[in-house]
C-alpha cells in the first residue's frame, strides 16, 4: 500500500514539475508529437541528461513496486519502463503548448532511460523489500500498519524547505500570497467584512514591536521544526528508535536545504540560510522533539497542530525579513523553472496538510474517547 501511494505521489510531483507553471497555453500550430521526428538537440549540457535520468530512476523503481506481486521480474521492468514512456511522452507532447518549456526527443530518452535504470535495479530486490525482507520487517517493526499516507508526508518536509523563505522553515505562506495579489478595492472590502476588534491591520507592527527579527526566527524556525518532528514521530510505535529517526530527519532536512541552496544560489553558498536567530531556532526545536517524544501519542497530535497552527498564524502576519530579498535575489528563478515551482508548491502546502492531518487525527481520538465514555456510563 505504501509502495503505491508513493508511486502515485510521485507520478503527481512528474506532472506538475512538468507542466509549471499552467499558464500561457498557446498553439504555435505544430502537431503535439512532432518533437519526435525533430533533429537531435544542438545545446544541451550533461547536467541536464543527468537530471532527466535521475527524476524518472525513483519513478522506475517505484513502479516495479506498486505493481508487486501481480507482476515480477522483467515483466515488472517492462511495465514500468512502458508506464515512463508514456508518461514521459504525454509530458512532452503537452510542453509543445507551454511558452515556457521545449518539447524534447532528447528529455524523453533520457527520462526512458532513468525509468529503465531505476526499474532494473529495484526488480531484483522487490521480494526483500515487500514480501521477506529486513526492510519490510523493520518498517512493520518500527511503524503502525496502516500509517503510510502519513509517513509519505512526513518524508516531503526535507524537501518542503528547500525553497528560500522569509525566516527558516516559516513555510505556508500561501495566504500571504494570495493577499498580495488583491488589489487595494478587495483588500478594504476584507478588512471591512472582518470584526473590528481583530484590528488586523495592526498586528504586524505590534507583533514586531515585541520582539527582535532574530528572535521571531528562531520561534517560527523552533515551532515549523518541532511540529514537523512530532508529526513524523507520530506513526512510530513505542519500540522504534525515535529519538534516532528524528535526528535521521532533521539531518536529511539540512542537508537537503544545504544541497537545494548549492544548486540554486548564484553565490553558490550553502549556508546562507543559518543565521544566529535560525541556528538557535534549530536548537531549541530539536530539544523539544526529543522531550515531545515522552509525551503520550495524542499529546504529540495536539503538540503538533498548536506549534504548526502558530508559526503558520505568525508567517502570514509578520511582515517580511529585510534580508529575505537579498536571499531571493541570490536564488536562481530561471534556472529549472519547474524545480523552483515544485519546491515552492511544497512549501507553500507542507504544513497546512500536516495540521489537516494532525486536527483530523485528533477529532478521530477524541470521539473514540467520547464512544468509550458513552459506552461506560450505558452499562
Amino acid at each position: 500500500m505504501l509502495s503505491r501511494q508513493a508511486f502515485a505521489l510521485y507520478t503527481a510531483l512528474i506532472v506538475y514539475a512538468s507542466w509549471y507553471p499552467f499558464s500561457g497555453w498557446r498553439s504555435l500550430g505544430l502537431g503535439p508529437f512532432d518533437f519526435l521526428g525533430d533533429p537531435f538537440p544542438k545545446y544541451w549540457t550533461v547536467f541536464d541528461v543527468v537530471t532527466n535520468v535521475l527524476g524518472y530512476m525513483p519513478f522506475g523503481a517505484l513502479a516495479v513496486l506498486a505493481v508487486w506481486p501481480r507482476c515480477r521480474g522483467l515483466l515488472a521492468v517492462a511495465l514500468a519502463t512502458l508506464g515512463g514512456t508514456l508518461l514521459s511522452g504525454v509530458m512532452e507532447a503537452v510542453q509543445t503548448y507551454l511558452p515556457t518549456r521545449v518539447a524534447s526527443n532528447l528529455d524523453l530518452g533520457t527520462n526512458v532511460l532513468g525509468a529503465l535504470l531505476g526499474a532494473a535495479i529495484a526488480a531484483p530486490a522487490t521480494g526483500a523489500l515487500l514480501e521477506r525482507g529486513f526492510l519490510r520487517r523493520l518498517r512493520f517493526r518500527w511503524f503502525e500498519r496502516d500509517a503510510g499516507a502519513l509517513m509519505v508526508l512526513a518524508a516531503l518536509w526535507p524537501f518542503a524547505t528547500m525553497f528560500p523563505v522569509p525566516r527558516l522553515f516559516g513555510m505556508g505562506d500561501w495566504p500571504r500570497a494570495l493577499w498580495e495579489r488583491f488589489d487595494v478595492s478587495m483588500q478594504g472590502a476584507v478588512l471591512a467584512w472582518a470584526p473590528a476588534a481583530w484590528h488586523l491591520s495592526a498586528w504586524p507592527d505590534a507583533l514586531v514591536a515585541r520582539l527582535p527579527e532574530s528572535d521571531w526566527e528562531t520561534l517560527i524556525t523552533a515551532l515549523n521544526l518541532f511540529g514537523a518532528a512530532a508529526f513524523a514521530s507520530l506513526p512510530m510505535r513505542p519500540r522504534a528508535p525515535r529519538a534516532r529517526l528524528i535526528v535521521l530527519l532533521i539531518v536529511t532536512t539540512l542537508v537537503v536545504k544545504a544541497g537545494a541552496t548549492f544548486l540554486q544560489s548564484q553565490s553558490g553558498l550553502l549556508f546562507d540560510w543559518a543565521t544566529p536567530g535560525a541556528l538557535a531556532g534549530l536548537g531549541w526545536g530539536t530539544l523539544t522533539a526529543f522531550l515531545a517524544l515522552f509525551l503520550p501519542r495524542t499529546a504529540r497530535a495536539a503538540a503538533a497542530t498548536a506549534a504548526l497552527a502558530v508559526s503558520l498564524v505568525l508567517v502570514n502576519v509578520l511582515p517580511v525579513s529585510p534580508y529575505f530579498d537579498v536571499l531571493l535575489a541570490d536564488w536562481r528563478q530561471g534556472r529549472y523553472l519547474h524545480f523552483n515551482g515544485l519546491a515552492r508548491w511544497l512549501a507553500w502546502t507542507w504544513p497546512w496538510a500536516a495540521l489537516g492531518w494532525t486536527a483530523f487525527s485528533l477529532e478521530r481520538a477524541w470521539l473514540a474517547r467520547r464512544a468509550r465514555n458513552r459506552a461506560r456510563s450505558g452499562r
